[in-house]
């Protein structure tokens, strides 16, 4: 049994659907920049966003991440603004990413048994973490809002490191902050690259979740245990055997 459960957060505990594409986002996102003084018609705010992401991405600090750096979207919103001359704090930058993530929800909500999985988790004396690929400004929320939050020993974002999964570096760093043993440590995750092969490489045991919106497999599958129901109760099972019906 192990005494450390690092999870992925989307795909894995969260069902999420967005989609940053849709025109009714850009047309509502650029009336918002248009009303602080920031004037854009839809699609040039677009353009602008995927630009200014792509330079956050490449100004990242090559001394936080191996392989896969990761960007802080809030000074991509604050951009947008000061862009256009108008001045903005980091409050309303974070304010108006918000926004933009609702927006773009089509749905969000916990698999059922997730709860259940926290409880067992508890019962055997074990800690929960997170390992997400995601933004703080819309994780964090997120995760309040859905009641998960206190579950976790730490959350860890991508965006706060610099760096994302698949990169050992991300792992490493989550290992080396807590003192987790790697042998008693487990990352559980429904992405076969991002969360399986880059836990086998950083050392780590891990289950395989195949949920609707995983990636499609094209390679090995390198996690110990595989649950391709996506069904959170045969995940629990599988943890702890005790617990089976």
């Amino acid at each position: 049994m192990y005494k450390n459960y690092i999870f992925d957060l989307y795909g894995t505990l969260v069902d999420i659907r967005t989609n940053e594409y849709k025109r009714s986002l850009w047309e509502n996102m650029a009336k918002i920049y248009s009303m602080h003084g920031a004037y854009y018609k839809p699609k040039e705010l677009n353009k602008a966003f995927q630009a200014y992401l792509d330079e956050q991405v490449d100004a990242v600090p090559k001394d936080k991440y191996t392989t896969n750096p990761e960007p802080q979207i809030e000074y991509v919103f604050q951009r947008l603004f000061t862009e256009k001359g108008v001045p903005c704090s980091m409050e309303l930058a974070c304010v108006t990413g918000k926004t933009f993530r609702a927006l773009s929800l089509n749905h969000i909500r916990l698999y059922k048994g997730v709860k259940e999985l926290f409880e067992a988790i508890r019962s055997h004396g074990g800690k929960a973490y997170l390992l997400s690929n995601a933004q703080r400004i819309f994780t964090e929320p997120e995760i309040r809002m859905l009641g998960i939050y206190d579950e976790f020993e730490d959350v860890m974002i991508s965006s706060d490191e610099g760096c994302a999964k698949p990169d050992i570096m991300f792992y490493n760093k989550i290992l080396q902050k807590h003192g987790l043993d790697p042998k008693e440590s487990i990352m559980i995750g429904n992405d076969y690259i991002t969360d399986i092969k880059g836990s086998y490489e950083a050392g780590l045991d891990s289950i395989y979740i195949h949920t609707e919106i995983s990636p499609e497999i094209k390679g090995e599958v390198l996690a110990k245990y595989k649950i391709m129901s996506g069904d959170v109760f045969e995940l629990i099972e599988t943890l702890f055997p005790d617990m089976k019906k």
